[in-house]
């Protein structure tokens, strides 16, 4: 953490971080950005399905935080401790992080930080978050619209614009479209063909991120409409969109669909490669549309597919099995199972805490290594 901090604060020309006892960098002297908000999946919940009680997926159990905070519990997060948006508040000179919009939490004061709307499960098409009871990104967009209301009442109309156009979103969800619906979801498979399921998501992205809220994909021949404006439309003007991961590289990718093999599943992780070209060339899109708008890919795919092949180079020694004991039915494959005794000694050797999802420590990895494609955000 103290590298990442001294990195953007060099970045920035603004004085590095202090170093404390314990060797860990303080944090930046003043807030780069007003606020951090936040839609997603699993990924960046920081504990809003643990206010959902029909939620499939959830992390509200040991030993899930295990290493977060001074408490070391359970939040919500899906890792032993640190998730990337953590990190990046962190980095950018916050002293807490943005609540779970349906925690007591997100309330008065807290609201000024920004909110955090993920949902564990939730991805780009709607249907998938449906199916394990998860808030759709349809209705993640409905909560931020609510959430300018409550920030306006707080602060007024024109301070709560001023925060609002100045915050940085980050966007992190889509690996539930492939893992947990298009893979064993026949009829969706036989619907579309990889290339033009990557078209319907990023078509929903586009919608989402864009002034319009009505977008065309060409090649499949469908309409995607939002039910709400979307985020340009809403104000905002910093926003980050994480790539797809590499999916075959995911241990639980692995064992689902490596037909024995410990490698990394190629088909899957050319899936995400298709996905991810789609992205680019739409983020550059925007990018070039709007001239107030600052957009940008924080790519996930590189430095997790070069831990998983190669945990030694950044300082793993564990890149197939997880830090927790997994279940072996259905979604347990995915997550710590809480029936099951069973913890690594070290979680900071292993680059995946649960089946999916990556350790504090390869968190940090990630965060460092999408630092550049933050700076062009903030600056």
């Amino acid at each position: 953490m103290a590298r990442l901090l001294t990195l953007l604060a060099v970045s920035l020309l603004i004085l590095s971080p202090a170093m404390d006892g314990d060797g860990h960098g303080s944090a930046v002297q003043a807030q780069i950005v007003p606020a951090v908000i936040s839609f997603g999946d699993s990924t960046i919940d920081v504990g809003n399905n643990n206010y959902l009680p029909g939620a499939v997926f959830k992390a509200d159990y040991v030993p899930y935080g295990v290493n977060f905070g001074k408490q070391h519990k359970p939040t919500g997060r899906f890792s032993d401790g640190k998730i990337v948006t953590d990190i990046t508040a962190e980095t950018l000179g916050f002293e807490s992080y943005a609540p779970p919009y349906l925690s007591p939490e997100a309330t008065e004061e807290n609201l000024l930080i920004g909110a955090n709307f993920a949902s564990a499960a939730s991805s780009y098409y709607d249907d998938t978050a449906a199916m394990y009871d998860a808030i759709t990104l349809t209705q993640q967009l409905k909560y931020y619209k609510e959430y300018q209301s409550k920030l306006a009442a707080l602060v007024g109309r024109k301070n709560a614009s001023a925060i609002l156009s100045d915050a940085l979103y980050i966007i992190s969800t889509g690996t539930g479209d492939f893992l947990q619906n298009y893979y064993h979801n026949a009829s969706l498979s036989r619907r579309y063909d990889v290339d033009s399921y990557c078209n319907l998501l990023v078509g929903i992205f586009s919608g989402f991120a864009n002034v319009s809220t009505y977008a065309t994909i060409p090649s499949t021949k469908i309409d995607i409409c939002s039910a709400t404006p979307a985020l340009y439309r809403l104000g905002a003007r910093r926003i980050g969109v994480t790539s797809m991961p590499p999916l075959g590289c995911l241990p639980a990718s692995i064992r689902l669909y490596g037909k024995g093999h410990n490698g990394c599943v190629a088909r899957l992780n050319g899936d995400a490669e298709t996905f991810n070209k789609k992205l680019n060339a739409t983020v550059e899109a925007l990018a070039k549309k709007h001239s107030d708008l600052k957009i940008a890919i924080f790519d996930i795919y590189t430095p997790l597919r070069d831990l998983s092949e190669s945990p030694g180079s950044g300082g793993f020694s564990e890149a197939r099995k997880t830090c927790c004991k997994t279940g072996t039915r259905k979604t347990r494959v995915y997550l710590c199972n809480p029936a099951t005794a069973g913890l690594c000694r070290n979680a900071s050797e292993f680059v995946y805490f649960d089946g999916v999802h990556p350790s504090e420590a390869a968190n940090l990895f990630i965060a460092e290594s999408t630092l550049s494609a933050g700076i062009s955000l903030v600056t």
